[in-house]
């Protein structure tokens, strides 16, 4: 079942020691599409610091409890790098974090989480990726380029949907995997430019997101936004190929 981004808002993140916070936001990758960090807000426990934790350290997602289990202590979390939510987040900073919990770097692989499609999976052979010399080398170059794919969750809401003959809507959320942190598929909210609701566009149809005019371009016309698959929160969709909005398009799932 997919999950809503929204919705992780106000988790409670435990440590394996007790509870350290509360998810804040998330910052995804706008080219692979897949949650990198969470934003966790430390609020009284810590004088209300804000730290990025990486889908590496998550052991699961209690969504009836909204609560999110890690594999760190309250210490490890309290020491973390803390980042400025107003700024971007530049690799040289996603690298830190890193460094800070020992885990390797998702960049230096041939897969979305380096070398592995999972981050728990990875998470067990850290120390093995991390003293590869050659990883180290992609390493150094990619601290200095910097990271401009990632993305604040929160700030993307809102952004109108511009199709190919028409602006069709706005963001109203992602849907994603858990198990793998992949966004499957984007919530438009049709309703303020005709009689609508909400439909389910998939990110293999996005061209490019317009930071500075707040805009997601898709490659679909108003008529095919409009005959998606619409969105019923009580009802989320399944992950995988009988998701009936890669039948509607002839695409594979993410």
């Amino acid at each position: 079942m997919l999950n809503n981004i929204q919705n992780l808002r106000g988790f409670t993140v435990s440590a394996s020691d007790g509870e350290a916070g509360a998810i804040r936001d998330v910052y995804f990758d706008d080219e692979k599409w897949i949650i990198r960090h969470l934003v966790v807000e430390t609020g009284g426990w810590f004088s209300g610091r804000n730290v990025l934790i990486s889908p590496f350290s998550v052991l699961g997602v209690d969504w009836p409890a909204e609560r999110i289990h890690l594999n760190l202590t309250k210490e490890q979390i309290r020491n973390g790098p803390d980042i400025d939510i107003d700024k971007p987040v530049s690799r040289q900073h996603e690298a830190a974090v890193h460094d800070h919990y020992g885990y390797p770097y998702y960049w230096a692989g041939p897969y979305v989480w380096g070398y592995s499609a999972y981050p728990t999976l990875l998470a067990d052979r850290a120390a093995e990726y991390a003293h590869d010399n050659a990883i180290g080398e992609s390493i150094k170059q990619e601290r200095e380029q910097g990271n401009p794919h990632l993305r604040s969750g929160r700030e993307v809401v809102g952004y109108e949907i511009q199709a190919t003959d028409d602006t069709v809507g706005h963001v109203e959320d992602f849907l994603f995997d858990d198990r793998d942190w992949s966004i499957q598929l984007m919530v438009v909210d049709t309703r303020n430019w005709w009689p609508g609701k909400d439909v389910l566009i998939s990110p293999k149809r996005i061209d490019r997101i317009s930071w500075e005019n707040r805009q997601i371009i898709v490659n679909i016309t108003r008529e095919e936004v409009e005959r998606s698959p619409e969105y019923d929160p009580a009802y989320p969709p399944p992950i995988g190929p009988q998701n009936e909005i890669y039948r509607r398009f002839g695409m594979p799932p993410r």
